[in-house]
């Protein structure tokens, strides 16, 4: 029976919600996934990492609710974490379209914005949304994890991204609900597991602090001390230098959201 035929028979929100219903059942098997993808995502944000986020109509204005919860918060208060919705920058947006065409708005967007260890994130009912299978092109291509809320499976963003949670539902409607409530889902793992991701991320870098002094020191020469009658002032200590060319790009990135 198809909903316009319930809907002749029923209320619109008795038809809404049974439909509602029907994708309950199998979106309970996403508990895990969401739980992984938390914790995996909270190591990455807590180590400098960053989440890009984007879709299409509806599914733009879940991306930004999501980058909202992470920059702003859920529920307690914490550091804010590194989350853009790639369509929320309008003028760049537009002028990519207008240069490039529509299907690479957001592909140019994570060639800019993604480093490798990243994570891509695609919104998508239907899962055919020509700008998104390219951007999820471009994630692969320059390192980025790339998972992705869609519709029903198989699709062709679920086979172009590394993972997806597909939502059992025929009505457009009812998937992005479940993709909101997914959001949420998501965040609160994030959330959870933030203490010990940022505890770990702390631990790496003091660990590779000290590893770094260490190994300057012993690569220190010996410095004589200067015999008494030396004419003239003496220079002595060690000049150190870091090459650290991925460091300054890791550190920063957090701050330019």
């Amino acid at each position: 029976m198809t909903a316009s035929t319930r809907a002749g028979e029923a209320g619109l929100l008795d038809v809404h919600l049974t439909l509602l219903a029907e994708a309950l059942l199998p979106y309970r098997s996403a508990e895990s996934l969401l739980g992984r993808w938390g914790t995996e995502l909270a190591g990455i944000l807590a180590g400098g990492g960053r989440l890009l986020v984007a879709g299409n109509g509806g599914s733009a204005a879940e991306a930004q609710h999501l980058t909202a919860e992470l920059v702003g918060k859920l529920r307690g208060d914490r550091q804010p974490l590194s989350a853009i919705a790639l369509h929320a920058e309008t003028s760049a947006l537009t002028a990519i379209g207008n240069d490039y065409g529509y299907d690479e708005v957001f592909a140019r967007q994570v060639r800019a914005h993604g480093r490798p260890g990243d994570v891509l994130l695609l919104m998508s009912t239907s899962g055919a949304s020509g700008n998104l299978l390219a951007a999820a092109r471009a994630g692969r291509e320059t390192g980025l994890r790339c998972w992705a809320f869609t519709g029903p499976a198989p699709n062709p963003l679920a086979g172009a991204c590394h993972e997806a949670l597909a939502i059992a539902s025929p009505d457009g409607q009812v998937v992005q609900e479940l993709h909101l409530v997914s959001t949420h889902v998501l965040c609160e793992y994030v959330d959870r597991a933030l203490p010990a991701a940022l505890a770990a991320a702390g631990s790496a870098t003091a660990a590779g602090s000290a590893t770094a002094a260490g190994s300057a020191t012993a690569a220190a020469p010996a410095t004589a001390a200067a015999p008494a009658t030396a004419a003239g002032p003496v220079r002595s200590g060690v000049e150190v230098v870091v090459d650290g060319a991925d460091q300054p790009i890791e550190a920063g990135r957090g701050g330019t959201a």
